[in-house]
């Protein structure tokens, strides 16, 4: 199959881009980004895969990290809509997987109100990645039954509106993303709501990065701890009795933080 024949004139991917290693790229997302005209990519798109992008490709940042948004997300789809209509080959990379909290469904939405063709190619997403190099599982027979994702971002002033009670189950592993200024209400909410302060939790920055740090501590140390380790680095937090089974003297990658566990 030729570069030119993996996207039409036109069409939108939105692919995900993964937590930042290039070798956890799939095979394609990698055919996609080397066909594309145009590629749109996110603030938390690896460099290492955007140095797989071809010489004459244009590449648009259209990053948004918490409280710097180099562009709204009404901006994005209609730069996304103009770059269909030129029939133009489009990616929207994104950093993890775009069915993720990454707000797919309004750029979708957006380009099929003109007609646009608009597919998904999906990426590795952080939580997988940071148990892996943890060397856990999330879920786990017996302890862990099922797993919940959720995003504790949320506008600046505003309280999470999440349901704590059902977050608060002993037999879950939580997986929490954008959830290092949120962590003290996260702590308190989960252990009024009758999770146990005990309960073991996993703070990465940088996941799946050569820079990547790992810090294994508990829920009541939530607050104290990330605020030490995670500084402004993109942090993803595992919660749960699951999290203490994994092992992180084989963590591979570059710093394991000292165990908090009391």
């Amino acid at each position: 199959m030729q570069p030119n024949e993996v996207i039409a004139p036109g069409e939108v991917w939105l692919v995900g881009a993964g937590p930042g290693d290039p070798d956890l790229l799939t095979r394609k997302a990698e055919r996609l980004i080397a066909a594309a005209d145009i590629i749109f990519y996110d603030a938390l798109v690896g460099p290492g895969i955007l140095d797989l992008i071809p010489p004459g490709v244009e590449r648009i940042s259209v990053g948004k990290r918490s409280g710097r948004h180099s562009k709204d997300q009404g901006t994005i789809d209609q730069m996304l809509v103009a770059a269909a209509l030129e029939g133009k080959r489009v990616v929207r990379l994104k950093g993890g997987d775009p069915a993720m909290f990454a707000r797919a469904s309004e750029e979708i939405a957006a380009l099929r109100a003109v007609g646009a063709i608009v597919r998904i190619c999906p990426g590795v997403t952080a939580a997988s990645a940071v148990a892996a190099a943890a060397g856990l599982s999330l879920s786990l027979r017996g302890i862990a039954r099922r797993v919940q994702f959720i995003t504790a971002h949320s506008r600046r002033g505003r309280a999470l509106d999440l349901d704590w009670r059902a977050l608060a189950d002993p037999d879950c592993t939580l997986a929490i993303y954008m959830g290092r200024e949120a962590a003290p209400e996260l702590s308190r909410a989960l252990i009024a709501a009758g999770l146990p302060g005990s309960t073991p939790a996993l703070i990465s920055c940088d996941a799946s990065l050569p820079q990547e740090q790992m810090l294994r501590t508990r829920l009541d140390l939530l607050p104290l701890v990330i605020e030490c380790f995670a500084q402004d680095r993109p942090t993803l937090i595992l919660i749960g009795e699951a999290v203490a089974q994994g092992d992180l003297a084989t963590f591979a990658g570059a710093t394991v933080g000292t165990t908090l566990m009391g």
